[in-house]
């Protein structure tokens, strides 16, 4: 018995000294690309058993060729204002693995986008994909170009000059984008007809999050934040929990916090706070979801408006304070590292039950560990908020097949594939001795599939 815990412990130690050396280079040939960093770190920490297990992945340099995309492309977008001003903002599409199926990741329009960013949203989304049980490799793109405060106008000026640039590396079997923040469904129309003017012909699918009048999926605005929900609700389940009675907060308003909320309210949840980028609210009535959908997605307006119409909630500038909020369960849904160590603390000094990530890595590694100490059950970013790339793929089904699903079709499906991901990231955390740890749970199912089929196709 010694012997073998000696063997197992040595096969342990030459899987981190792997870890460690892949992880060094990567911060030696990219030392202020931190995000990226803190994304291959959040995977790697989860490897190690595995490694040990099956040195295969190791002998055959995975990691090594997992953590460099197989293409990067950087653009310049130039574009008019409405004042007939020459703008120039920097594109991005990276394309990061296709050893299951075609790249398959979101384009993000924001002042923050950077390769950083870019390269960590497209590494998680190989494991994310994978995930899904669909046949879909990772990608990521987007620009630093902010479309809040533009005219319709010059949104259409920028994205068409975007899209001239980016059609040439894309394609309904080759790389598919979707939406992320700041790219909506105005922002995939206008790509997509200036995608279809340039190529001469209809290919409904090389963009996802269409409209559904031409091509798109029903449910798929609804689809993270949906899929969230069912995840968090799985995870609830096998603790006797439920949403039914709980207080929740739920951080931003776009598509995901607002359908991550309105996901929970029919489950029997009660939302106190939601925010945006200027600040949150609190009411502890409940937030009324109406108000925040119009104000938001009609008026396109400040959620500071709702107190207005809310005397008896309050409004505080500042979004980092929202943690700070009693709850039950917390879904954060607005942007990567908006919970630190001190926002956990808060969190599990009130009594939190769940966390449930919504947005892409919206937790720093010292808040995860914070969470797994104090035994907070928690739904990581890549297995819980996979719900809107699921339905990106049934809607590129759709598009292959010219057929057209239902919402609650749709929907069905997509409560599948979240119950599907749970039990995996589940089993994956049992298989290697790290019960209820759905980080690396999910980790390990999502890496394994594509480390196999990489080495089953060779180096390339």
């Amino acid at each position: 018995m010694k012997t073998m815990e000696k063997v197992v412990d040595s096969s342990r130690e030459v899987a981190q000294e792997y870890v460690n050396r892949v992880f060094d280079t990567v911060k030696k040939r990219d030392p202020h690309e931190l995000e990226f960093h803190q994304a291959i770190k959040e995977v790697f920490d989860s490897l190690v058993p595995v490694l040990a297990r099956k040195p295969q992945y190791m002998n055959q340099g995975i990691l090594e060729r997992i953590v460099e995309p197989e293409r990067i492309i950087s653009f310049r977008v130039p574009w008019v204002d409405d004042h007939g001003k020459i703008k120039v903002n920097r594109g991005y599409r990276v394309q990061f693995s296709s050893a299951i199926g075609p790249y398959k990741g979101g384009l993000r329009f924001h002042p923050s986008v950077n390769s950083s960013i870019i390269k960590f949203l497209g590494f998680e989304q190989i494991f994310k994909n994978s995930l899904t049980g669909q046949p879909i490799g990772g990608g990521k793109g987007g620009s630093d170009f902010d479309p809040k405060g533009k005219s319709d106008g010059e949104i259409m000026r920028f994205t068409q000059s975007f899209m001239t640039e980016l059609s040439k590396y894309i394609g309904p079997d080759l790389d598919v984008p979707a939406g992320d923040i700041g790219v909506g469904a105005t922002e995939i129309g206008y790509m997509f007809g200036q995608y279809k003017k340039l190529k001469g012909g209809y290919e409904p699918g090389v963009l996802t999050g269409k409209s559904p009048g031409f091509g798109g999926s029903l449910a798929r605005k609804e689809a993270t934040g949906y899929g969230t929900v069912y995840f968090v609700e799985e995870m609830l389940k096998d603790k006797g929990l439920s949403f039914k009675g709980k207080n929740v907060i739920v951080s931003g308003t776009g598509n995901v916090s607002i359908y991550a909320m309105e996901k929970a309210m029919e489950l029997g949840a009660t939302i106190v706070s939601c925010s945006d980028s200027g600040g949150y609210v609190y009411d502890s009535e409940g937030i009324n979801l109406d108000t925040v959908k119009r104000l938001k997605e009609v008026e396109k307006k400040r959620i500071s408006e709702y107190v207005k119409e809310h005397p008896m909630a309050i409004y505080i500038e500042g979004c980092s304070g929202i943690w700070s909020i009693p709850c039950d369960i917390a879904l954060p849904c607005a942007t990567q590292n908006e919970i630190d160590g001190m926002a956990a603390r808060m969190l599990v000094s009130n009594g939190v039950l769940a966390i449930g990530e919504g947005a892409n890595m919206p937790s720093t590694l010292d808040a995860i560990h914070i969470f797994q100490k104090n035994n907070i059950l928690f739904a990581p970013a890549k297995a819980a908020n996979a719900g809107g790339v699921a339905v990106s793929a049934l809607e590129m089904a759709q598009n292959s097949a010219r057929i057209f699903w239902s919402f609650d079709e749709v929907d069905g499906k997509l409560q599948d594939i979240m119950k599907s991901i749970y039990q995996e990231s589940k089993r994956a955390a049992m298989e290697y001795d790290a019960p209820e740890n759905l980080v690396v749970g999910s980790n390990i199912a999502g890496f394994v599939k594509v480390a196999d089929a990489m080495i089953m196709q060779g180096v390339i």
